[in-house]
């Protein structure tokens, strides 16, 4: 029996003119007929670390009797000098989300995963409450099962009122422990009871896993690190998959 959260999200590595930048977290979203690469918005472009890649690759399981059976697969970022991706924007700037439509036809015939979707955001019915269980499913540092190509999961507390835009912001806090890798992985919870509508994944997705948060004030040496981390509420993706 294969956890199904866990084949919603997949290895990214980023890529500039061939040469291996960077690893990342990211997962499918499909709305309709359309599937999408989610991840964070600094995965795709960053000015700030000059990290501009051209290029992503996913990891594909492409036997399901077979885990250790994959392979890479290839998103050009641009076309025609123009990005390929779509990014949010807010009231209070920029988002830290991204999507890139994938080809259906283009994957393997037997590729195994599995795509969250709207039905998996959380509605007024859902109760989600400060304190509340959470799940990160990504590949810190790259880290994860190299034979079957999984990931791993990180458990996370919800750190603010879910809805409430911390500072503003339109993303909320988890505390867990993070690392690089770990942007753009799915932060979900477990929905208690049975669910027809959600099927074989009995999660709410309630944000995109960004960064690490710390206090600019903190002494390193007799203050340990915060342990907070930032995720932008999911809802994004219905504005970022617009037909």
């Amino acid at each position: 029996m294969i956890d199904t959260i866990l084949l919603t999200a997949t290895r990214i590595c980023t890529f500039a003119q061939g040469r291996l930048l960077t690893n990342a977290s990211g997962f499918f979203f499909a709305r309709g007929e359309q599937l999408f690469l989610v991840t964070s918005r600094h995965v795709l472009r960053d000015k700030p670390s000059r990290h501009f890649p051209d290029r992503l690759e996913i990891e594909l399981h492409t036997d399901p009797n077979n885990l250790a059976e994959s392979t890479g697969f290839s998103i050009p970022l641009y076309s025609g000098g123009n990005s390929l991706w779509r990014q949010g924007l807010d009231k209070a700037g920029e988002i830290d989300v991204a999507v890139i439509e994938i080809d259906r036809a283009a994957l393997p015939a037997t590729t195994l995963y599995r795509a969250l979707a709207p039905m998996h955001l959380p509605c007024r019915a859902d109760r989600v409450e400060v304190g509340s269980s959470l799940l990160v499913v990504g590949f810190p540092l790259g880290f994860h099962d190299t034979l079957h190509h999984m990931p791993v999961v990180r458990h996370a507390v919800l750190a603010s009122s879910f809805g409430l835009r911390f500072q503003g912001e339109g993303y909320f806090l988890t505390d867990a422990r993070t690392h690089r890798g770990t942007s753009g992985a799915p932060v979900v919870m477990r929905v208690s009871g049975e669910d027809p509508e959600r099927g074989a994944l009995p999660w709410l997705l309630l944000g995109v896993h960004s960064a690490r948060l710390d206090v600019g004030t903190r002494d390193h040496q007799l203050d340990e690190a915060l342990g907070l981390n930032c995720a932008w509420y999911a809802d994004i993706l219905m504005t970022l998959t617009e037909p």
